[in-house]
């Protein structure tokens, strides 16, 4: 069996998760870098404010097929720019990430169910390459 083929529309959305699961990517990796930089008393603003740049250009990917996973996004961009405690930013920023990473695994494995093209066997029929 040959490996999953999606139609039109499931391929454009799989495209548009895979950018997004890039970019949650960076974003996880940020929210970490800046865990450890609080942690060591190190200075951490440039990595929040790099944070604070790439939340909304993820939220504005999700906006168009995903809109409510896209205001998860949103809802992780205003938790970056609030002011508080470090601990609980960076715990909250730690769950919106985690949250956001499930929702984006669970739309990929939606898509994947609801766009699957499947091919009917005609007796008789040639196979492509025959």
């Amino acid at each position: 069996m040959p490996g999953l083929r999606l139609d039109g529309a499931g391929t454009v959305k799989m495209t548009t998760l895979e950018e997004c699961i890039g970019i949650h990517t960076r974003v996880h990796n940020l929210v970490e870098q800046y865990a450890l930089a609080i942690k060591r008393n190190q200075p951490a603003s440039h990595l929040l404010m790099n944070l604070k740049r790439q939340m909304p250009m993820l939220a504005g990917k999700l906006k168009g097929q995903f809109g409510m996973i896209a205001d998860v996004a949103a809802s992780l961009n205003l938790v970056a720019t609030r002011g508080g405690s470090e601990t609980v930013k960076i715990r909250m920023l730690r769950e919106g990430v985690g949250s956001l990473r499930q929702q984006l695994e669970i739309a990929v494995v939606k898509i994947k169910e609801n766009h699957a093209v499947i091919e009917e066997v005609v007796e008789g029929a040639r196979k492509p390459g025959e």
